[in-house]
């Protein structure tokens, strides 16, 4: 039941990405698995680019994912990937990459259904000003969080004191080596 829904999303998102389908249609025929213990995830691309579930014997390109991947998945997919161990044919597996990688939600087109054109597009507008005032308030928080720590806390350094001490430390290496030279010389 999940495999159906995790793959009828993913072709809900490639029926809106025409480029997506025209690069997997070349791969028609082939299989993946995607492995997250427990679950696996086996499918084929067929003739138009989609995806149609498949058994998971003899697949062509097998994606093993650490079980924590949901969660890293939210930093970012390229942070999710990272952590994948891909095995099969590399061209079919490069490709696949980047077609997941790439692929967006067209939200205002589904929306447009529901509440019409003007509405969807007010509506994506409202979330992406959200989404955006929410990142700008998390790193603004977390600048002052930092400025905090460095600056009535002492409990962090800043860069420029760090690199000065760094400065200062091999200043006083090398003259501890050049006076270990000179009593060298003395003896």
């Amino acid at each position: 039941m999940l495999e159906g829904l995790i793959l009828g999303a993913l072709n809900h998102l490639l029926e809106q990405a025409a480029w997506a389908r025209r690069q997997l249609s070349g791969f028609a025929g082939r299989r993946a698995r995607f492995e997250m213990p427990p679950w696996k995830l086996a499918f084929r691309v067929d003739e138009q680019g989609r995806l149609a579930p498949a058994d998971d014997q003899a697949v062509d390109v097998t994606v093993v994912l650490p079980a924590g991947t949901p969660l890293v998945a939210l930093q970012g997919m390229d942070r999710a990937m990272a952590a994948a161990h891909v095995t099969g044919n590399a061209e079919f597996a490069t490709a696949l990459s980047f077609v997941l990688k790439n692929l967006r939600w067209d939200a205002e087109e589904d929306l447009s259904k529901l509440v019409g054109d003007i509405a969807a597009h007010r509506m994506v507008g409202v979330s992406a000003r959200l989404t955006l005032w929410q990142k700008q308030a998390a790193r603004d928080f977390a600048e002052n969080v930092a400025e905090y720590l460095g600056e009535e806390a002492d409990l962090l350094v800043r860069a420029r004191d760090l690199s000065t001490f760094r400065a200062e430390l091999a200043e006083f290496s090398r003259r501890v080596e050049l006076l270990e030279a000179r009593v060298g010389a003395l003896r």
